[in-house]
């Protein structure tokens, strides 16, 4: 029976390997190479696989792909042994430690180990995968859906970390040391019967306290052959826009067509600012929000609606939103149902958003 004392130190012990996977989960850097080449050999040989022939190297996720798909295509790669190199004892794993800890004990296992870590990690690989589409892909279809598949077969590496966190120290685990191993030393990995494909981890990640991608002055995620993401609090932005945001005036953010984009040079260039420097005059304000206007000279007037969004970001902030109606608009809430189609009479939303 355990008692409460070891059950203590049981926690303890959890938490401490829980911040070592969260930092693996952040490690930037250049691969210990030999250290993910002597783990890739140990899950083969866990999975009881011959070890592959050739260990081949990526600069980032998109090479990564590249490679697979141009190896797979040849032939020389074989096909996938993700299943039984990664999902197999993966499941098997979580099996062990469900059965005996029970449905309501796994629960409170995963609060302190694999919850800790999921939100932002998730968030992070499918920036990741969306990314590598974008660069991957040309116009035809085809070419999506083959990208699609071979991201498919890779094991996620570092960002495999959530998962690896709530199996470290637990019966059953040893099974999982190579994958671990790699994990600790790489990042996204592909493994086929002849050939591994194995990739190098970012050199730069910038996060804002949510944990979302975010900076200002270049990429926010970047790796060893150039592959990288831009990102403002979160949002993605081409890489050329930020290179704006040094010089943005407020003749600049009123032409910007994309409101998500113009709310990124609002937040970057600050709305007391630009309200200022724009000569704005708040003219009128109710539930829905506040109506601005601006006179331009020879041209129709700016007219805004300043609304704040009801829903909470991850950090409990609320975002404000700037949204740009006709001129002839004399209330907020006139331009808020302007802006789903609606007459002001009509707008009669169940909650302000």
């Amino acid at each position: 029976m355990t008692t409460q004392v070891e059950t203590a130190h049981m926690e303890t012990g959890q938490t401490d390997r829980t911040a070592l996977w969260r930092e693996v989960a952040s490690a930037t850097g250049p691969a210990d190479r030999a250290a993910a080449e002597e783990g890739v050999c140990l899950a083969y040989r866990l999975a009881g696989l011959p070890e592959p022939e050739h260990i081949v190297w990526a600069g980032s996720p998109h090479e990564g792909v590249a490679l697979a798909a141009r190896l797979t295509a040849e032939g020389t790669a074989g096909r996938s042994v993700r299943d039984a190199v990664r999902t197999r004892p993966w499941a098997a794993a979580r099996e062990r430690v469900l059965e005996r800890l029970g449905p309501s004990g796994w629960a409170a296992h995963w609060a302190l180990t694999g919850a800790q870590l999921w939100d932002v990690t998730v968030a992070l690989t499918e920036r990741i995968r969306t990314g590598v589409v974008e660069a991957s892909t040309g116009v035809a279809a085809d070419d999506e859906q083959a990208v699609r598949l071979v991201l498919l077969d890779a094991v996620l590496g570092q960002h495999d970390a959530a998962w690896l966190a709530a199996f470290d120290g637990q019966d059953g685990a040893e099974a999982l040391e190579g994958i671990s191993a790699v994990a600790r030393a790489a990042g996204w990995w592909w493994p086929y019967e002849k050939t591994a494909v194995v990739s190098e981890r970012p050199v730069e990640l910038h996060r804002d306290e949510a944990g979302r991608l975010d900076r200002a002055d270049g990429p926010a995620l970047a790796f060893p052959d150039g592959f990288a993401l831009h990102a403002w609090r979160g949002m993605p932005v081409p890489a050329a826009f930020l290179d704006e945001l040094a010089a943005l005036t407020p003749r600049r953010i009123r032409e910007e067509e994309n409101a998500e984009l113009r709310r990124v040079m609002l937040e970057h260039y600050g709305y007391e600012r630009y309200l200022e420097e724009s000569g704005a005059q708040p003219v009128q304000r109710d539930k829905a929000g506040v109506l601005w206007r601006i006179e331009l000279e020879g041209d129709e007037p700016l007219v805004m609606v300043e609304v704040v969004n009801s829903t909470p970001e991850p950090d409990g902030t609320h975002r404000t939103y700037w949204l740009r109606v006709p001129p002839r608009t004399r209330t907020a809430r006139e331009g808020v149902a302007w802006t789903f189609g609606l007459d002001e009479a009509d707008y009669t939303p169940e909650k302000e958003t």
